[in-house]
């Protein structure tokens, strides 16, 4: 059998990070750590209005009597894509609600901006149609990706072109017309790890997009290491419950920008509700991927000693997903877990399992999957807040006999 890492370096890594995230806060001016600023952010002039939780904004026009004062705000957004001042205009050029977990999640990233998105998909698509629209259709990019970016990238569905490498060979791999390195880190769903510092300088000039939904900003803050785009399919971990569809990119204002004039143009904008959900998940996110990545640790250490299983893929960032590669039949496995929920997705308070070669990366190529390291025996489990007894009895159970 064989881990990425030992069970105690990986609660190691995962404490250390942490830690270091808050005082990383602290020490870029800004004064609160990251578990307050989860609590607080976005909500800081909740007080002064006497209010205590945001409000709910579902209108999608809004009233004015100055046509004139319209006219010119909607000519300013037309130019830079920057928040039109004053009272909100149309749903489709931003909403209050949402914008409340835009500066909340900015400032959990250290970013100077964000913008929310209907979904995942949704947000690395206006990121794509931004470069193509500037004549930069080219994408260097690096597996394992989710299953979905990836067929978005082979595909050329949104008429860009793809160069996949390893990252040794980003620098080599681009071209003048190179808009965009897309990377994952830890990726799905090996969760393998990449040197994101070392891959943001070889990309040069290019901007960096880094998909950060596995880590969340509480184990890392790419953009800290020169990531210039921050990725999070937010239906994950932001939201946290299961019960919200969204994506959002965190980043520089020039290029929040950029995205504001594709979300309005596309219309892929994300429902008020859907931003008030996330307000309301970031404000735990610090407390709940402590609580799983502990017990996920605690699994990883059980699966990597367990004979019926062959490898264990476990993050030395830590965190709260596990890759696991099992002797038996993966899909007897998943049909006989009974706590353990079998579905897509991840990033919720309970438990879910899931086969990648069967559901999220059918998309891909087959000989593409597995040269990434997906192999058919492979399975991905996203650890939720239940007692780690129960999970391992369910985990046990579903392996099969001994």
């Amino acid at each position: 059998m064989d881990s990425t890492s030992t069970y105690d370096d990986s609660v190691r890594a995962c404490d250390d990070s942490v830690n270091l995230r808050a005082g990383a806060t602290r020490l870029s001016g800004a004064p609160r750590a990251l578990a307050t600023e989860a609590v607080h952010a976005g909500r800081d002039d909740l007080a002064r209005q006497g209010l205590h939780a945001p409000p709910i904004d579902l209108s999608t026009t809004y009233p004015s009597y100055d046509s004139r004062a319209e006219a010119a705000r909607i000519d300013a957004f037309a130019t830079d894509g920057a928040d039109p001042t004053g009272p909100p205009v149309y749903g489709r050029l931003g909403n209050p609600t949402v914008a409340r977990f835009e500066t909340a999640l900015a400032r959990l990233e250290g970013t100077e901006s964000a913008v929310a998105f209907a979904s995942g998909m949704a947000a690395l698509s206006a990121v794509l149609l931004a470069r193509a629209a500037t004549g930069l259709r080219h994408v260097v990019a690096v597996r394992p990706l989710y299953g979905c970016s990836d067929h978005l990238l082979t595909a050329g569905l949104l008429g860009t072109e793809v160069t996949w490498t390893d990252p040794a060979g980003i620098t080599d791999a681009l071209r003048p017309d190179t808009g965009l390195v897309l990377v994952e880190s830890p990726a799905n769903p090996t969760l393998a790890e990449l040197d994101l510092r070392a891959v943001a300088h070889a990309c040069g000039t290019v901007p960096l997009l880094t998909d950060n939904t596995f880590a969340t900003p509480v184990l890392q803050r790419p953009a800290e290491h020169g990531a210039r785009l921050v990725l999070h399919s937010a239906t994950k971990y932001l939201g946290g419950h299961g019960d919200v569809l969204a994506g959002v990119v965190a980043c520089d204002e020039e290029f929040a920008g950029q995205l504001r004039k594709i979300r309005f143009a596309t219309g892929g904008v994300l429902h008020p509700l859907a931003g008030y959900l996330l307000l309301r998940g970031l404000s735990t996110l610090p407390v709940r991927v402590r609580a799983a990545s502990a017990t996920a640790a605690e699994l990883a250490r059980r699966l990597t000693a367990d004979p019926r299983v062959a490898r264990v893929h476990y993050p030395r960032l830590g965190g709260a997903m596990i890759a696991f590669e099992v002797y038996d039949d993966p899909h007897e496995v998943v049909s006989r877990v009974r706590l353990i929920t079998p579905a897509v997705s991840l990033g919720s308070v309970d438990t879910l399992i899931q086969h990648p070669a069967s559901i999220s990366h059918r998309v891909v190529d087959e000989g593409d999957r597995r040269s990434a390291g997906v192999s058919d025996s492979l399975l991905r489990l996203s650890v939720g807040l239940e007692d780690v007894d129960d999970l391992w009895a369910d985990l046990d159970r579903a392996l099969g006999p001994h």
